[in-house]
């Protein structure tokens, strides 16, 4: 969105748009959006703040429900929460000011542009507070570390370019603000890029979870053996002679039941009661 809306700027030469002061020159990305781009812009910005919050939310999931490291305290978990709240206000505000343009509602504009810095600055910091507490818990996942100085550099700089936009807009000298603007978009794009390093963890899980919990049956040849093979951590195996005289294998199905595997010709699930935990 960003590149399509600063090439079709330049393609046309330039334009001195109606929203822009009198001795600017560089257009900030508002004013582009302001005017024949405006459902383009209005459009990227939903989807990218709501698909960074989905990122947010799966995150938050995914380290419930354990497929990725799980929070050690109440602490990491409030610092969680706390971030998703701030990344939504964040992306309130910037749907918002794509809706209420700089050209007719100038002041309700600048209002939802510094709810939206502001509110996905606070938002990383909560996050990166969380991720230096697991990094110092969790010391053998390097991910973590990396993922918590990729999030403390990007509050670095935002917050100085963010600080240098403000005076810069504030005080009448447009085009480095114009400049400024631009660069704090683009690195916040590769902010929400990032969060594909937080996620890619738990692909791996799901992998190990699908080997680890598919069990496979090798049937014996001749004697009518049946024997479990990969039944994953925990199963517990006993022998049993059958009715029918077959040896076969009891395998550990959860706490309190086995599978009964029979023979080379039937096998079945039975609950019966695990005599050893």
């Amino acid at each position: 969105m960003l590149l399509a809306m600063l090439i079709d700027w330049e393609v046309i030469g330039r334009p001195h748009y109606p929203s822009m002061a009198a001795n600017q020159q560089i257009a900030y990305i508002s004013d582009i959006g302001a005017e024949g781009l405006k459902p383009l812009f209005i459009a990227g910005c939903c989807v990218t703040t709501v698909f960074l919050d989905l990122s947010f939310a799966s995150e938050r999931w995914l380290r419930h429900t354990g497929r990725l490291v799980r929070n050690t305290s109440k602490a990491e978990k409030v610092l969680s929460v706390f971030a998703i709240i701030f990344a939504i206000c964040g992306t309130a505000g910037l749907i918002l000011l794509s809706i209420f343009d700089t050209l007719r509602h100038p002041h309700l504009h600048d209002g939802f542009l510094l709810l939206f810095i502001g509110g996905y600055i606070i938002s990383a910091i909560f996050l990166c507070a969380e991720y230096q507490r697991l990094g110092i818990h969790y010391r053998q996942h390097r991910i973590l570390r990396m993922s918590f100085w990729v999030k403390l550099i990007f509050i670095i700089v935002e917050l100085g370019l963010a600080v240098g936009f403000v005076i810069c807009t504030f005080t009448g000298r447009y085009n480095p603000g114009a400049v400024l603007e631009w660069v704090i978009a683009l690195i916040f794009t590769f902010w929400v890029l990032s969060f594909l390093l937080d996620l890619l963890p738990a692909v791996r899980t799901k992998h190990r979870r699908d080997q680890a919990g598919a069990p496979q049956l090798e049937m014996g040849e001749g004697a009518g053996n049946a024997h479990v093979i990969g039944g994953g951590r925990g199963d517990n195996l006993d022998g049993a002679t059958l009715n029918n005289g077959q040896t076969g294998l009891y395998e550990h199905a959860g706490p309190g039941f086995n599978r009964e595997v029979y023979g080379a010709s039937n096998s079945k699930y039975v609950s019966t009661p695990s005599a050893n935990f």
